[in-house]
C-alpha cells in the first residue's frame, strides 16, 4: 500500500469515525441538522471508499477500513459517551482485528 492509499484510509476514517459520532448525537438528540451533517459525512466517506476500492482492491479496502472503523467508533463510544466493551465483544475486536491482519499479509506470507 503507498502513501497515497494510506492517506486516504486515514481520512476515510477520520470521516466514518465523525459520521458516527454524529449519529449517535442524533440518536440521543434528534434534530434535522444533526442528521443532514452525519448523512454528508457517511456519503464523503463513502465517495472516498470507492478511490480506495480502485487503489487497493475491493477486498482489501473494505477489510482495512471496516477493521480501523470498528477500532476507531469503539473508541469514540468507549472515550466520548462512556459505553463499555464486555469480555466476548472484546474478543470479538482482538478476533476481527486479526483477521484483517491474515487478509492483509497472509498473500505475503503464501506467495
Amino acid at each position: 500500500m503507498n502513501g497515497s492509499a494510506l492517506l486516504q484510509l486515514a481520512a476515510a476514517t477520520a470521516i466514518f469515525v465523525a459520521a458516527a459520532s454524529t449519529a449517535k448525537a442524533w440518536a440521543v438528540d434528534p434534530g434535522w441538522f444533526k442528521l443532514m451533517v452525519t448523512m454528508v459525512l457517511y456519503t464523503a466517506g463513502n465517495l472516498l471508499m470507492l478511490r480506495l476500492i480502485r487503489l487497493l482492491g475491493m477486498a482489501t479496502a473494505f477489510s482495512l477500513s471496516s477493521v480501523i472503523q470498528l477500532v476507531a467508533v469503539n473508541g469514540v463510544a468507549i472515550l466520548a459517551f462512556g459505553e463499555t466493551i464486555g469480555l466476548v465483544k472484546g474478543l470479538g475486536l482482538g478476533m476481527a482485528v486479526l483477521a484483517v491482519a491474515l487478509i492483509t499479509l497472509g498473500p505475503r506470507f503464501t506467495g
